[in-house]
């Protein structure tokens, strides 16, 4: 297992250029991360001499940028936009393959008001499906999510409730279109994460590391103080050979202590579930 972080409670200052992706490469590597996960978000340019500098800096920090995470809106009602996703997500293919990046994060969409189940599903594969060859073609490999709620997205995923997301996965078997599980997103939505675990368990790639207060509602909370199985969903992956990008998702807001001790435990987590210690 490699361990990552995605630094949601970041993204606040990241925004306001506060703190900068340097600062944030430069703090992973103070926490003896492996990786250090980046939005597409707070990327300031797409052209080849900044990525490569992020790149250069993220080494420099002893850390690698193991995900891109992006925010593809392939379940919008307009036509015309699900195209522009497309082509923006393929875009992202060549900007995570500068960053060195090997995984890139891909959602189905938003849930618009109007649409249609049976049209998002639809929609979700034809967009997730029209990026795999760009992906190959780049060396990356496209992890779909059991998504709650994009960062400045309005609505929330799509593939909510998990029936949604099931059929998604369903009809994009056989693809290279390889799986970000989420371990409290499922939750958050009154499903149960370790049984649908169990369906798509051998497409997982990467997993995102999250907690909730409470089961049924999207309030993140520090990993440990929620109802997250997490430590039962590691078990059920490492029995099915899972050894890969472990990424924390940090959401409670607590600050760099929340870091602090949100990493620390997930490595425990994954130590009791079975796992072999991380080397580094």
């Amino acid at each position: 297992m490699k361990l990552s972080c995605l630094p949601v409670s970041l993204y606040p200052d990241l925004t306001a250029g506060t703190r900068t992706l340097v600062d944030w490469f430069n703090f992973a590597g103070e926490l003896g991360l492996d990786g250090a996960d980046v939005s597409v978000v707070h990327l300031q340019s797409k052209q080849s001499a900044y990525l490569q500098t992020l790149r250069r800096q993220a080494t420099d920090a002893g850390v690698e940028i193991a995900m891109l995470v992006t925010y593809a809106d392939f379940t919008h009602p307009d036509a015309a936009e699900r195209t522009r996703q497309v082509e923006e997500i393929r875009a992202y293919c060549d900007v995570a393959a500068e960053l060195g990046a090997s995984f890139m994060r891909v959602t189905a969409g938003q849930a618009h008001p109007g649409v249609e189940r049976a049209d998002g599903i639809e929609w979700a594969v034809a967009g997730l499906t029209a990026c795999l060859d760009k992906a190959a073609a780049t060396g990356v490999t496209l992890c779909y999510e059991n998504h709650t709620k994009g960062y400045a997205w309005t609505y929330n995923d799509f593939s909510q409730p998990a029936d949604r997301f099931l059929e998604i996965v369903a009809r994009t078997r056989g693809t290279s279109l390889r799986l970000l599980y989420d371990t409290a997103n499922t939750l958050a939505a009154g499903d149960d994460p370790l049984a649908v675990l169990a369906q798509v368990k051998d497409r997982v790639a990467v997993v995102h590391v999250n907690d909730i207060q409470q089961a049924g509602r999207f309030q993140p909370v520090l990993l440990g103080a929620g109802v997250a199985p997490v430590q039962e969903i590691f078990a059920q992956l490492i029995q099915n050979g899972f050894d890969n990008w472990v990424s924390v998702e940090e959401a409670s807001k607590t600050g760099e202590d929340g870091f602090r001790r949100a990493i620390p435990l997930a490595e425990q987590l994954w130590v009791r579930a079975g796992g072999a210690p991380r080397s580094k």
